[in-house]
């Protein structure tokens, strides 16, 4: 790939192809719903079991329960899952998924609406939404790079991204300060821009679609794409850096602790906080969908991480409200330079029949390092408090950079995005060109 390939301009923009732009805005709109249910879901769990008599450690080790309901159904499902973005229809697998995650959206307004929210309920609706990413993620990360050429996809990911942390950053707005108007709100709210998710996946029109070579039993499919996640250094490294980087250095979860009883700066306070780190995130997506990164790409991910990993730390023994959010914003500008090469790696040196079950891989890494970290954080949070457990963390994820730069030499040594040869002539290039006006 040369320098001009990876150059965005106005005219050579993916959001000039149809089928991504239809991509782009149901994945935002997914991403809003999704971000405004999780945050209220976060606050709501911690506050009933705050009112119900537990103590600040007791109510975070509940935080850490909803984040392993979450993590449980991905993990067991994830392999199978990205079997099914390979052999189905992506885009029918996607409107399933959200239509799962409306149903979740329209049960919480209920019981909002009604006051008879309990913490089973969700813990329920928390397992839910595990199952419907497990199935979700591998099938939009493996649709992506079916609707654009090669040259754009390091665009197209960091427009995806940007869509996605546009939603992150929304989504918590939306759903701290709607509850505090009507607390169902959020959910009707989200419920809403599900249906209109699953509207623009249906607005896709017909994409290039692969036939799965190699092994033809389903179990030995799953096991081949493991196989070559496994044998792929560059795959497995950048994967498993994400995995145990943000697994230790996850602070996420314990937002509704520091809102309500660190900075004291209530359910909008709590807002700010989710958002914080999403708007730093989308100023670094926005900077790579105009200035794609060309060289250094590896060193620059491992260092990406470890200015992640200072910014946690210093966030953890923040007391104040604005060095709070510009250690967050940190973090999310950090956190989605690292993505960014990341993603752009993985699917750059994946071939497209294995492209569903490696994105599952990685997704699998990601919910572990997410919802995984969620629980680690909310039960290490209970044994040596909420502080504490956010600073060892951010001290991990340097040990981890550190030893990666060292057990994966590939990363160091990476300094372009250029694809082995062997997977050079496996886009459908003129299927896709023909696509832009």
């Amino acid at each position: 790939m040369s320098a001009a390939d990876t150059t965005l301009s106005p005219d050579r923009s993916p959001l000039r192809i149809h089928n991504f732009r239809c991509y782009w805005i149901a994945r935002l709109s997914m991403t809003l719903g999704q971000y405004a249910m999780m945050l209220v879901i976060g606050w709501q769990t911690y506050d009933i079991a705050r009112n119900s008599g537990l103590g600040v450690a007791a109510a975070s080790g509940q935080l850490a329960l909803i984040g392993l309901l979450q993590f449980l159904p991905l993990f067991v499902l994830t392999p199978f899952s990205g079997l099914a973005a390979d052999r189905f229809n992506r885009k029918t697998v996607g409107r399933l998924t959200i239509g799962l995650q409306f149903a979740c959206a329209v049960a919480l307004a209920i019981l909002t609406y009604s006051d008879r929210l309990t913490l089973t309920s969700l813990f329920a609706v928390a397992v839910a939404l595990g199952v419907a990413r497990a199935f979700n993620g591998p099938a939009l990360s493996a649709l992506a790079p079916n609707l654009v050429p090669k040259a754009l996809l390091p665009n197209a990911i960091a427009l995806s991204s940007i869509s996605w942390q546009s939603g992150m950053i929304v989504g918590p707005a939306v759903g701290g300060y709607t509850h505090a108007i009507v607390p169902f709100l959020p959910y009707a709210i989200a419920a809403g821009l599900f249906i209109l998710a699953i509207i623009a996946l249906s607005l896709i029109g017909q994409v290039p679609r692969c036939t799965i070579t190699g092994a033809q039993r389903p179990i030995a499919q799953v096991i081949d794409g493991w196989r070559y996640v496994i044998h792929n250094k560059m795959v497995l490294g950048a994967i498993t850096l994400d995995l145990f980087a943000v697994f230790l250095a996850g602070a996420t979860a314990l937002f509704p602790v520091y809102a309500r009883d660190i900075l004291m700066v209530g359910e909008t306070g709590l807002s700010q906080l989710a958002m914080a780190p999403a708007i730093g995130a989308v100023v670094s997506a926005t900077w790579f969908s105009f200035r794609p990164l060309k060289t250094g790409v590896g060193p620059k991910m491992l260092a990406a991480v470890g200015i992640f990993g200072v910014a946690t730390v210093v966030f953890a023994f923040s007391k104040s409200m604005p060095l709070s959010l510009a250690m967050l914003f940190i973090v999310g500008a950090a956190d989605m330079f690292s993505v960014y090469i990341r993603q752009s790696l993985v699917q750059l040196y994946t071939p497209d029949e294995k492209r569903g079950r490696v994105s599952s891989a990685s997704l699998l890494t990601i919910s572990a390092s997410n919802e995984g970290g969620d629980a680690f954080s909310g039960w290490l949070a209970s044994l040596i408090g909420p502080v504490a457990a956010v600073a060892v963390g951010g001290v991990g994820a340097l040990v981890t950079v550190a030893l990666w730069g060292w057990l994966f030499p590939v990363l160091r040594n990476t300094r372009t995005f250029d694809p082995p040869e062997a997977l050079e002539d496996e886009y459908p290039e003129e299927k896709l060109q023909e696509q832009i006006p």
